[in-house]
């Protein structure tokens, strides 16, 4: 790694160290900003596992919101009666505001989880992840559950280390998540030269070998608030004194307009 490199990822492990001290799993230290909320995904391991379904395609704030929301428009999240009433579900999830821009898939992935939580962990999807459990284990576990693939997997994996205290082991094995503001600060930073998982995870775990999930929150955070795909605020960002500012560099498929005309 170059010399540019290693500080930029100083600088981005340091952070990362930083923000697994303080417990914080999205900005403020919680995830929703709104207390009832966030400690139902405090209380309630099913509750989180069904923010992860949420966590797509909208805002992280109002993703994590959704477990809170769709129970008090259901008035409850009992798994038995998520998973035998689609069409309530649907209705709920539906409603005016929608809860969600996949109103359509989302209520399945709901039910379809609320189904196999109960056929296979007891109803407690806190059995997915239980202490000393291998890190790679648990995203393997959750990328069963339909809508959750290997970046929301990972992410999760590392919000029950970060966040929730959970043991898991190894470590090392973890990752940052494959995400649009991941993968955009380390393409600008100059950690990765394409943007591919592959490149992307090669270099957390150049950075940080013995845990490169690590990294991941503080990547996303100054990716979302600082490293913007447009006017990037780089004198306010945690690495701009380190940051080679390759700011045209974007991610692939993001943020690129359709010419007038074309086909």
């Amino acid at each position: 790694m170059s010399a540019g490199r290693t500080r930029v990822g100083a600088g981005l492990l340091a952070y990362g160290r930083e923000l697994e001290a303080l417990g914080a799993a999205q900005v403020g230290g919680g995830f929703v900003g709104e207390p009832a909320a966030d400690q139902l995904l405090r209380d309630s391991p099913n509750a989180f596992l069904l923010g992860v379904l949420f966590t797509q395609g909208i805002a992280a704030e109002r993703a994590w919101a959704g477990p809170y929301l769709l129970r008090e428009r259901l008035g409850t999240l009992d798994l038995r009666y998520l998973a035998a009433n689609p069409e309530a579900l649907r209705d709920a999830v539906q409603r005016p505001p929608m809860l969600h821009r996949f109103k359509n898939t989302l209520p399945v992935w709901i039910g379809a989880a609320a189904a196999k939580l109960l056929a296979e962990y007891e109803g407690d999807a806190a059995r997915i992840w239980p202490p000393g459990t291998d890190v790679r284990e648990v995203v393997e576990r959750l990328t069963e559950f339909r809508g959750v693939g290997r970046k929301k997997a990972v992410m999760a994996a590392e919000i029950l280390v970060r966040h929730f205290g959970v043991e898991l082991s190894g470590r090392e094995g973890g990752q940052v998540a494959f995400d649009v503001h991941v993968r955009r600060v380390f393409l600008r930073t100059g950690l990765a030269d394409i943007d591919s998982r592959e490149a992307i995870e090669s270099a957390a775990s150049t950075i940080c070998p013995e845990a490169p999930g690590t990294i991941d929150l503080a990547a996303w955070l100054i990716g979302r608030e600082a490293c913007r795909p447009r006017q990037p605020r780089c004198d306010a960002c945690r690495l701009g004194g380190v940051c080679p500012r390759l700011v045209e560099r974007n991610v692939k498929g993001v943020g690129v307009r359709r010419k007038s005309g074309s086909g």
